[in-house]
């Protein structure tokens, strides 16, 4: 190089310079910039990309425009199974000017113009009694994409829990994977599984990594459950060429595996569920798969099953190729608050404290955000184990302690006290001080009670079993490294009662005899008894773990505008509870609003598509949306059009994928 230098004239020393500097340019730039959010103006992945960002660099709509959006294709979902589905969940991908999507209630998978939404082909398959005896039924959430070198590939779970690949351009099943294109899931899972009584499907979009398809599991809400005995939801890696198996992990360890001495009184053999019912990601540099699992049987009591129960409401990271656990992370030690992790870990390369780390970040049901080191597993900042109060109910004994991130602080209100209830009038507030005082109330992790007729309804909970953050999860631009994610405040009431005529547990969710849904009601004549906001988006800046703002998100309801008891109040916009999923884009955070419709300005029934800047959380645009969001939005360019499409359903209107962009010319 010297040699080279020393011969070369002033300009081509000059040449030499600006090369380098290109070259050092293109090195130092962080690798944040690569392989994190979408590419080429697709959106090939559930959550974007395979590290769940939600993050499109796109910015032909932007806070100058958003206002201006209109409806560019709808599709309706109620041609596409025999009956309409009213909570259409779907989160479609779009790969090569094509979009592709689960539709209706047998499941079909559709393809349809990018542009135009006009169908190209659908695929059904028809699953008879399986598909009807099915646990979780529904639509599902999405699709994966996989890039075999030729046209393409769909990969999909159906209702009855079958593992199905289609060629991407005609919607035919590849021969060549399982048995004419099917892998039944319900075999090859370490346990022996009914198909019409196992208790055992997935609403969640599979993983393709690399040559591995990688599948989880879900199974009936647990809160009743007639046994303490159920199906496990184990963790399969498919071979994506031919179906085979070709690692499982146990979520609940076996006679011999790590993990198992945190089932006390071999409750690790007849105990199920813990199975992995979101989303689930995958670093594919460092060949690591990270999935977060849910609570055991039951998810209120867990009399039946002591011990910290590994791997339930953990954060787990295996080899891609082999299953093989790297490291854990349990939130929740013996849940029964159903505080399981509902939603994907997102995957991030952030600048902290001078040094870039790559991060996973799993948001959760409690509101908080808890973020690791993907490679080692370490926090980035630390978790404490702190004492909780223990439980009275006879046979339960709780973990000691629980972890509690010290940083980010909680983006939602955690426990219930005096100050979280409503207080609009004094009236108000003392009606809510009276529901309060026939409950427990405490901080978070306050235990579970047995409700009883002349006492205790149930414990307050706050954020409810639903969240929190729910299976939409949470965006991260890698850009800035600021994280987004709705939530939304909730109570609800917990109590247990013993009933052997629906259960041979000791105690399963309930209320005392006597006791009517009046008097246990969470609220005073519809209005809620704790303080709004109700739903919100918070941004977290993982620089420095702190939060940098939040704001309402979703009109406030009709029943709360025109309420008697609120006339004369000046009440700001209070948000809403529902099931949000983020988009982040260029210069926007996109989130429609959820949970069902309000009466617009123009006197319509609809809900919003709101548009906020990343900064500072201001309102940069509305469009009106015919019927609440049921699905996290995506955003994809095509034929120099920029589009948003999201599912819309509830409130009896069927489901249907709805499409935006900006007027043409």
């Amino acid at each position: 190089m010297r040699d080279l230098w020393e011969s070369a004239s002033v300009l081509e020393r000059i040449s030499i310079v600006v090369v380098w500097v290109l070259v050092i340019g293109v090195l130092a730039v962080t690798p944040s910039a690569f392989g994190q959010g979408t590419e080429n103006g697709e959106w090939r992945s559930y959550g974007g990309d395979i590290k769940n960002t939600r993050y499109s660099p796109l910015d032909q709509i932007d806070a100058s425009n958003f206002d201006d959006l209109e409806i560019a294709w709808r599709i309706k979902m109620s041609n596409f199974g025999p009956n309409p589905e009213y909570n259409f969940q779907s989160t479609p991908l779009m790969v090569d000017g094509v979009i592709y999507s689960t539709a209706g209630s047998r499941r079909a998978v559709v393809a349809a113009d990018a542009g135009t939404g006009e169908l190209l082909w659908m695929h059904r398959f028809d699953e008879g009694e399986r598909g009807a005896a099915t646990p979780r039924r529904l639509s599902g959430r999405g699709l994966a994409y996989r890039d075999d070198g030729a046209s393409g590939q769909i990969v999909y779970v159906t209702l009855g829990y079958q593992l199905i690949v289609l060629n991407a351009a005609t919607g035919e099943r590849v021969s060549s994977f399982g048995t004419d294109g099917v892998v039944d899931l319900m075999q090859n899972m370490d346990q022996d599984i009914d198909p019409l009584a196992g208790e055992i499907g997935l609403h969640a979009a599979p993983l393709v990594v690399g040559d591995t398809i990688v599948i989880g599991a879900a199974h009936v809400p647990g809160s009743a459950p007639r046994s303490m005995r159920n199906t496990k939801g184990y963790v399969r890696g498919f071979d994506a060429d031919t179906g085979s198996r070709k690692w499982i992990f146990h979520t609940i360890p076996g006679n011999d595996e790590f993990g198992n001495d945190s089932w006390l009184n071999d409750s690790w053999r007849y105990t199920g569920n813990t199975g992995v019912w979101g989303q689930i990601s995958a670093d594919l540099e460092a060949g690591i798969v990270y999935f977060a699992t849910e609570m055991p049987t039951n998810d209120y009591y867990g009399g039946h099953r002591h011990g910290d129960n590994l791997f339930s409401d953990s954060l787990v990271a295996v080899d891609m190729d082999s299953g093989d656990r790297l490291w854990h992370f349990q939130a929740i030690h013996h849940d029964v608050w159903d505080w399981d992790f509902p939603c994907a870990p997102i995957i991030a390369d952030v600048m902290i404290d001078g040094v870039e780390r790559k991060i996973v970040a799993q948001p959760s049901k409690q509101a908080w955000l808890y973020v690791f080191d993907r490679i080692t597993g370490e926090p980035i900042w630390p978790i404490e184990e702190r004492p909780i109060e223990q439980s009275d109910v006879p046979g339960e004994l709780l973990s000691a302690t629980q972890p509690y991130p010290t940083k980010p602080p909680a983006y939602d209100r955690q426990g219930v006290s005096v100050d979280d209830l409503i207080d609009f009038t004094p009236e108000l507030r003392r009606r809510a001080e009276e529901i309060a005082a026939r409950h427990r109330i405490g901080p978070i992790f306050t235990p579970i009670t047995v409700s009883e007729p002349d006492g205790v309804i149930g414990t307050l909970m706050l954020p409810s079993a639903g969240g929190g953050t729910n299976w939409p999860g949470g965006s991260i631009d890698p850009e800035t490294g600021i994280a987004y994610l709705y939530s939304f405040t909730n109570v609800t009431a917990l109590g247990l009662i013993n009933d052997p005529e629906r259960s041979d547990m000791n105690f399963i969710r309930g209320r005392a005899r006597g006791i009517s849904a009046a008097d246990a009601a969470l609220n005073i004549e519809g209005i809620p008894m704790i303080k709004p906001p109700w739903g919100r988006i918070t941004a977290i800046d993982l620089k420095q773990g702190e939060i940098l703002w939040q704001v309402p998100h979703g009109e406030t309801p009709d029943n709360i505008k025109n309420h008697p008891l609120l006339q004369g109040i000046d009440i700001p916009r209070t948000g809403r509870i529902g099931r949000v999923g983020t988009l982040i884009t260029k210069s926007l955070v996109i989130a429609a609003e959820s949970g069902g419709t309000v009466t617009l300005p123009s006197g319509e029934e609809g809900a919003y598509l709101r548009a906020y800047d990343k900064q500072t959380g201001a309102d940069a645009g509305q469009v009106v949306v015919p019927a609440a969001a049921s699905g996290s939005p995506m955003t994809y360019m095509h034929d120099g059009q920029q589009y948003i499409v999201f599912a819309i359903s509830g409130g009896g209107f069927a489901g249907e994928l709805i499409a935006y962009r900006l007027p043409e010319g």
